[in-house]
């Protein structure tokens, strides 16, 4: 029974982390590790290297994020991503979306909570 908990937690949590890394990156232009790190900063929110990567090429491949090779101070080059123009609108539908549905889960489940 843990199990499935566990699987029904991932599941929210990686429907989320596409809204989440977009609006990191509405801050402007990161490398991988700091959207690996900003994720990590919010509890609830963290996701592994190898989570993240792939859906930002996910994200690449659809337009919603563009990215540039730079030369790194130390080591080797670093892939920055940033938003592209279409990717600010997939932003701004998706956040208006997952506040309706937030805000309609939150009343119902506060009616679960009146009726306990």
């Amino acid at each position: 029974m843990a199990g499935d908990r566990d699987g029904r937690v991932s599941q929210f949590r990686k429907g989320a982390l596409e809204l989440a890394i977009l609006a990191l990156l509405d801050a402007g232009e990161l490398y991988g590790v700091e959207i690996v790190e900003g994720l990590a900063a919010r509890p609830g929110l963290e996701a592994s290297a190898g989570t993240v990567y792939p859906l930002l090429g996910r994200l690449g491949k659809s337009g919603v994020v563009e990215t540039t090779w730079r030369e790194s101070p130390v080591g080797p080059p670093r892939k920055y991503y940033r938003l592209s123009r279409a990717g600010r609108t997939e932003l701004a539908e998706m956040a208006a979306s997952w506040r309706g549905l937030s805000a309609a889960l939150d009343a119902l489940l506060e009616e679960v909570d009146r009726r306990a």
